[in-house]
């Protein structure tokens, strides 16, 4: 039975986790907050965040009962949580290679995924921030929420649980990699669209053609032609 706990007020929904999961003998425990003060994203990121107006939340699901690769479970965590999203707003969802989740052409969600050892048991720790009812984003010109991409006023909690059992749901039944791959493209950000692209310092148009098992996305360019690239070797603008 997965557990679903409430922080009125946390640093980090990744870090808070662990003191859950040293008292819960569960293959799935949730965390979430609405004032997070502290979240942290890909590579070091900062995830800013009004309280009240957005979630934070992290599934930590054990290690063992997972057979795919770190690049797979990545993918399809994000896979599932775009079609959660897509299927809250009945609205087309993307994925910004590696797992940002694009909305209308805005960030709504970002993903961190960590691996950490906790009592004796191996996890994945699945964090992700929402960005729900937060309405101005002075600060990130690219950044959205579901209020601004829909017009809707969706209910933090209700969201939550609902979010909580629909990701736990699909975890326990993960597809072969073929099925991930094709998903994950499918439904690949600005992917066989002209798009402008920062590498070494340098700006150039390039097409995305498609993101690999490796976890690298192959970009043809104008100056450079078709290459892969690792997350944070090329920037995508959009």
């Amino acid at each position: 039975m997965p557990h679903l706990f409430y922080l009125k007020e946390c640093s980090s929904t990744n870090d808070e986790i662990s003191k859950f999961l040293l008292y819960e003998n569960s293959d799935f425990i949730g965390l979430h907050t609405f004032n997070q003060t502290k979240g942290r994203g890909q590579y070091g990121n900062t995830w800013s965040f009004n309280a009240e107006k957005n979630l934070a939340y992290t599934l930590a699901a054990k290690i063992e009962n997972f057979t795919c690769s770190d690049v797979m479970f990545n993918y399809y965590t994000a896979i599932v949580i775009r079609d959660f999203l897509a299927n809250l707003t009945d609205n087309d969802v993307k994925i910004k290679w590696p797992n940002d989740i694009i909305l209308k052409n805005k960030k709504i969600v970002g993903i961190l995924i960590e691996k950490k050892k906790i009592n004796q048991n191996n996890y994945f720790i699945i964090g992700a921030g929402f960005n729900i009812l937060q309405e101005k984003f002075e600060k990130v010109s690219n950044a959205g929420s579901l209020l601004t991409q829909t017009g809707i006023e969706f209910d933090l909690n209700e969201t939550t649980e609902k979010l909580q059992n629909y990701l736990v749901e699909k975890l326990q039944n993960i597809p072969s990699d073929e099925e991930i791959m094709q998903k994950f493209n499918q439904h690949l950000f600005r992917k066989d669209q002209v798009s402008v692209f920062e590498l070494d310092k340098m700006r150039q148009n390039g097409i995305i053609k498609h993101a690999d098992e490796k976890g690298e996305l192959w970009i043809d360019l104008e100056n450079d032609g078709l290459q892969s690239f690792y997350h944070k070797e090329i920037k995508l603008l959009y």
